[in-house]
């Protein structure tokens, strides 16, 4: 079984700053890939950004140049550092570990992180 805990949401105001940190537990395949996704309300999930074990990153354009998204393979975490935030990034953020095992994949979400922005 594999547990996902997300934390760092909170309230923060237009062009503040805020890091979400995210810990994967349990059976966990070493070549996986980790990222986080948003849902703001009536709004489908959708990508914030993602990392291989290698590095590689990939970031939705609405956030590059603004959130940075790293990971330390040693503890299974992941972190998203957010800076100059806006209300539009106002959102359910969640926490994401994947790989593919033996040609099955395997996908585990975290229960998500509210973050507001608003002044």
């Amino acid at each position: 079984q594999v547990q996902v805990v997300e934390s760092g949401g909170g309230l923060v105001q237009p062009g503040g700053s805020l890091r979400l940190s995210c810990q994967a537990s349990g059976t966990i395949f070493t070549n996986n890939g980790m990222g986080w996704y948003r849902q703001a309300p009536g709004l489908e999930r959708g990508l914030v950004a993602t990392i291989t074990r290698d590095g590689t990153t990939n970031y939705a354009d609405s956030v590059k140049g603004r959130f940075t998204i790293s990971r330390d393979n040693a503890d299974n975490a992941v972190h998203l550092q957010m800076n100059s935030l806006k209300p539009e990034d106002t959102a359910v953020y969640y926490c994401n570990i994947n790989w593919v095992i033996l040609g099955s994949s395997r996908s585990y979400w975290g229960q998500g992180t509210q973050v507001i922005v608003a002044s």
